[in-house]
């Protein structure tokens, strides 16, 4: 067989000799990846094992706070506002100012009562102290005239024997008579004055109780007065952020009229709504991670406090009734209370109303669910 001159030599192709060390190679990584996936594998299966299946979750989670609404107690024009919108506040700081002339002359009519009834008072001691003193003036008298009529009674049965016998004359007699008998009418007379003087003191001690009453009912309104007077300046029951503010000045208002809200915003709080399958195994005191929507990639932390009394469809307005037509099963929710344990950064970034998704951490609760098991195995 014959060869073209000059041609070259049969050679091996370089790929094909490089081809089992390529393959070896690549046979290698793969079994390393899949060893590092394996070991990956192994090291979350056992967080999930140790950790992961006693994680609760939820994204049904928002913040919340005992906002107050504040409103008057009593009513009038406003004449100031003393806070702006979104403003922070101490409790006991003003918030508005009502109109206060009206009560102003409230308060100085009922201190104008009291005077009166206290000099009624004044003027009813007065009179009792003058009336001891007529009723004294009265028995001196009664003593007078109880002398003189036993003077004069004294005188008749001396005259009388002596008329009878003519050694005086009649007419002697009859004057003698006639003075007994205006003695003994004067001595009645003073006796009526000295019981009368004894009534009107009962009557003037009665009047005095009667002002008294009058002084202490003056008094109530006083106060009432001094109250609604005080009330005129609104002032914050808490510490927090004004918010809501509706209230401008020139407004008339009433009592309960809604004029703005103060948000506690350092006592803000975490209301997580779990599933009804979820609670079995939560109790107070477990930990939880939270996750807020505002602040990505920070991990909070925070202790679960309470659990609501029922539900949330339990205080709904209009609670289901599942008693009547056809039952559709639906899992419900329970409200779980959980607090924050976060500094003063963090919770001022921390307002009512953001999403969170909330991780409780349930292994503390194996204990008490094998209590719970051993306390209702009957077998």
């Amino acid at each position: 067989m014959s060869t073209t001159a000059g041609a070259p030599p049969h050679e091996v192709p370089q790929d094909s000799a490089a081809s089992p060390t390529r393959r070896s190679g690549r046979r290698l990584f793969l079994i390393v990846l899949g060893i590092i996936a394996l070991i990956l594998a192994g090291i979350w299966l056992a967080r999930w094992w140790t950790v992961g299946r006693f994680i609760e979750s939820t994204d049904d989670a928002y913040l919340q706070a005992d906002s107050v609404t504040v409103a008057p107690k009593v009513s009038g024009y406003v004449t100031d506002v003393y806070v702006g919108d979104n403003a922070t506040v101490k409790a006991g700081d003003p918030l508005v100012r009502l109109d206060t002339r009206q009560y102003q002359v409230a308060l100085d009519q009922a201190q104008a009562t009291i005077a009166a009834r206290a000099a009624d008072i004044q003027r009813a001691q007065a009179d009792i102290l003058q009336q001891h003193a007529n009723i004294e003036q009265a028995k001196a008298q009664q003593q007078v005239a109880r002398v003189s009529a036993q003077h004069a009674r004294d005188e008749v049965q001396r005259y009388a024997p002596l008329a009878a016998t003519g050694a005086e004359t009649s007419e002697r007699l009859s004057e003698l008579t006639s003075t007994r008998d205006q003695a003994l009418a004067t001595l009645a007379a003073n006796g009526a004055a000295v019981d009368a003087a004894e009534t009107q003191i009962a009557a003037t001690t009665a009047q005095i109780a009667q002002a008294r009453a009058q002084l202490e009912a003056a008094e109530a309104s006083a106060r009432q007065a001094h109250l609604d007077l005080q009330d005129t300046i609104v002032r914050s029951v808490l510490a927090g952020k004004v918010g809501d503010r509706s209230v401008r000045v020139g407004q008339y208002v009433q009592p309960g009229t809604r004029m703005l809200s103060v948000v506690p915003v350092q006592s803000t709080y975490l209301t997580a709504n779990f599933k009804e399958t979820q609670v079995g195994h939560m109790r107070v005191g477990q930990p939880v991670i939270l996750h807020v929507d505002a602040l990505p990639g920070t991990d909070l932390h925070g202790v679960v406090d309470s659990f609501a009394p029922g539900t949330g469809a339990q205080f709904a307005l209009l609670p289901p009734e599942n008693a009547t037509g056809n039952f559709t099963k639906i899992v419900q929710r329970i409200p779980v209370r959980i607090r924050l344990e976060t500094g003063p950064e963090t919770r001022s970034v921390l307002l009512p109303g953001l999403s969170v998704t909330a991780d409780v951490d349930t292994r503390s609760s194996r204990e008490g669910d094998q209590r719970i098991k051993a306390e209702n195995d009957h077998g």
